[in-house]
């Protein structure tokens, strides 16, 4: 066990180092910036996407939606009604929190998705996920390429989960801290080790996609969360917006990006 709690601290400890380092500090915009979240709500509540206007003709295409990190399917919501106005099938992810172990969690993801699939009649879903929800988007992408049409994601850090703000690192300690006292349903700090729990999942979650597979990353340099250049993915489109990370969900340009990519990859 303390083999288990040294290397993950290891881990947190280097990487809280980079995010102290002159380059760090100027690499990702201060955690105050999330504040707009309330003022980008209140402008996509004013605005015909808001109610989904602007959304191309579902025709029944399911969708598959998959919350960030500390946060549930209640954060997807608003886009969920949206979705539905406009003729498409959303589906959440089940998720009440998602602070889980990756390892135990991509199981029932991938259970809810090909349920989901298969109870409209077959078609592949459309997965959109926030931040870590994107990262699970990936790893399902690549490992059930027959259940997804097309992935977009909001604010994802593909390629370092731990360029976060440093407040973060600290929540993500402590969180791995009450996840290791054996609290259920909480990561634990092997998750953050490497030889551990997650190692299959990040092998997997690393893997190729489909080259047909239409892949939008949407991200922004003013997060305040993560460092946007985390979230270029090779194999991605990438579009940037002026947005918060945690409100990206509920930012009305986000969300013509959106139907802009589901008009592109699946036109009527």
């Amino acid at each position: 066990m303390m083999k288990v709690r040294s290397g993950a601290a290891a881990t947190l400890l280097h990487a809280a180092a980079s995010q102290l380092s002159p380059r760090g500090l100027l690499r990702t915009p201060p955690i105050w910036r999330e504040s707009r979240m309330l003022a980008e709500l209140a402008r996509l509540r004013s605005q015909p996407i808001g109610k989904g206007h602007g959304f191309p003709a579902g025709r029944g295409r399911p969708v598959f939606l998959i919350p960030g990190y500390l946060a549930g399917d209640r954060s997807l919501a608003p886009l969920a009604v949206a979705l539905r106005s406009a003729g498409f099938r959303p589906k959440d992810a089940g998720i009440t929190l998602n602070v889980g172990c990756a390892s135990d969690m991509v199981g029932p993801l991938e259970e809810r998705l090909e349920a989901h699939v298969a109870m409209n009649g077959g078609r592949q879903a459309i997965v959109v996920g926030q931040s870590r929800g994107g990262a699970f988007g990936r790893l399902l992408a690549v490992r059930r390429p027959d259940l997804v049409a097309s992935l977009v994601t909001l604010g994802t850090p593909f390629l370092d989960m731990l360029r976060v703000n440093l407040l973060v690192l600290v929540n993500v300690g402590l969180v791995g801290a009450v996840g290791s006292l054996g609290v259920p349903g909480v990561l634990t700090m092997a998750c953050m080790r490497e030889g551990a729990c997650c190692d299959g999942v990040r092998r997997e979650f690393e893997g190729p996609l489909p080259r047909d597979l239409p892949f939008l990353s949407i991200y922004s340099r003013s997060d305040g969360i993560v460092d946007w250049r985390t979230c270029l993915d090779p194999a991605a489109r990438h579009v940037e917006v002026d947005s918060s990370h945690c409100g990206m969900a509920l930012n009305a340009d986000v969300w013509r990006v959106i139907a802009a990519e589901l008009s592109r990859s699946h036109p009527t």
